[in-house]
């Protein structure tokens, strides 16, 4: 989207949204009957729509390299879409929930959001993760003018009238976790490694901006890794011949667990070496064993150990529908938060159909939100806080630094 098209976007959806709200419905309706809102009337767009119920759509990667990361989104959604059905339902339809696998594959993220739009006609879709996928899609979702709710922190740098974006962009996480580390750790020199795709490439060429143009400091290695790779031997060499203050890491699904775990047999583990990772949440720490992380520190804004009685709800009523064993990370929070917004947004327009829908949502705040609390902003994107963790050997994290309510800002300026 070009600077004028984002300006009249922008635009649009100010003056839409005041015309909508004057006469919307205020969210929180979930006792709605159906009989209240005739499909006919907040159908018009022929999605799969009923009397009695509504489709949507969960888009992510069961198998493959990335299920160690995207099962726990797949997980809260339909934790939070259980919890909506209990309390009635969306404009008092029953959600129906069609699954796809993106299989850890790019191209088949397309193919099965192709599905969803045109064939199943889902009233939204939950899903991607990785911004490879997120951007196979989204063609297809500005084509159909489908409803995407994306649950990943990401490199930042879009916005489309057809996506909200439920986890942090760049400015929310990757410049305000470099500014923590380097005044925390006196950081003047960064090793960057991530993994070989759009994601961590384009979030460490904003790091390396931001390193060398705001802190003042040096990057003295950048290495990325095929994506399912497990030989990290050659770059740990490197790393223990530069000798960084900090290893910047945006290493990405299954490939974790070999990274963690060499590191911590090479000697790099924390007690000789700092790490900030922007890709680390509780559900790799599953994989990658909580000793093998211990003492390192993870940029997210949100983790399981928070402590505010609506994560305390949450997390209870998780373990709940999923085990004791299972274990919350950033972006499962934020995925939980799609069927909620999408709620709001489709109870505030009193309809269903997207265009109306999409234009209801700006504005919302959600004060449940296990995070604490998320305002929409009409740039899509949310208002949250940043914070930093550091990892314990059983797998959780404790929070060293919080950040205030940071507003999304996708485009900042000299990082484009």
């Amino acid at each position: 989207m070009s600077t004028n098209d984002r300006r009249r976007f922008m635009t649009k959806v100010g003056a839409l949204t005041g015309a909508l709200l004057a006469v919307s419905m205020v969210s929180g309706i979930g006792s709605a009957f159906a009989e209240d809102f005739p499909t006919a009337k907040v159908n018009t767009t022929k999605l799969a729509v009923t009397d009695k119920t509504v489709k949507v759509g969960i888009l992510h990667s069961a198998t493959g390299t990335m299920a160690i990361s995207e099962t726990g989104s797949i997980q809260a959604e339909k934790l939070a879409i259980a919890q909506i059905n209990e309390m009635g339902g969306v404009l008092g339809r029953k959600i129906e929930i069609i699954q796809e696998d993106g299989a850890s594959d790019w191209p088949t993220f397309a193919e099965k959001s192709k599905k969803l739009l045109e064939n199943d006609k889902v009233a939204a879709v939950f899903g991607c993760w990785t911004s490879a996928s997120r951007k196979a899609a989204l063609p297809v979702f500005e084509k159909d003018n489908g409803l995407l709710f994306y649950p990943t922190f990401y490199e930042g740098l879009e916005q489309s009238k057809n996506v909200f974006y439920t986890g942090q962009e760049a400015t929310q996480q990757i410049l305000a976790g470099l500014d923590w580390i380097a005044k925390e750790k006196k950081a003047k020199t960064f090793y960057l490694i991530g993994s070989d795709y759009i994601w961590p490439r384009t979030s460490m060429k904003i790091a390396r901006k931001h390193i060398e143009q705001h802190l003042g400091g040096k990057v003295v290695g950048e290495e990325y890794i095929a994506l399912g790779d497990t030989q990290f031997g050659s770059v740990i060499n490197k790393i223990k011949l530069k000798k960084p203050d900090v290893i910047y890491a945006a290493v990405v699904g299954g490939s974790n667990v070999a990274w963690f775990k060499q590191l911590n047999a090479a000697g790099l583990n924390s007690s000789k070496q700092t790490m900030l990772t922007i890709s680390v949440t509780e559900d790799e720490v599953l994989g990658i064993g909580g000793e093998n992380l211990a003492g390192f520190y993870s940029a997210m804004k949100y983790f399981q150990s928070l402590k505010n009685p609506n994560n305390d709800k949450f997390v209870a009523d998780f373990k709940k529908m999923w085990g004791p064993k299972a274990v919350i990370g950033d972006v499962t929070q934020a995925a939980y938060l799609g069927p909620w917004l999408w709620k709001a947004a489709v109870e505030r327009a009193g309809s269903f159909d997207v265009d109306k829908a999409v234009v209801a949502l700006p504005g919302y705040e959600l004060k449940t939100a296990p995070e604490g609390y998320v305002k929409v902003d009409p740039n899509h994107h949310l208002w949250s806080k940043l914070r930093i963790g550091k990892w314990r050997a059983d797998g959780q994290a404790d929070v060293v630094y919080e950040s205030e309510l940071i507003k999304p800002d996708p485009f900042p300026k000299g990082y484009q």
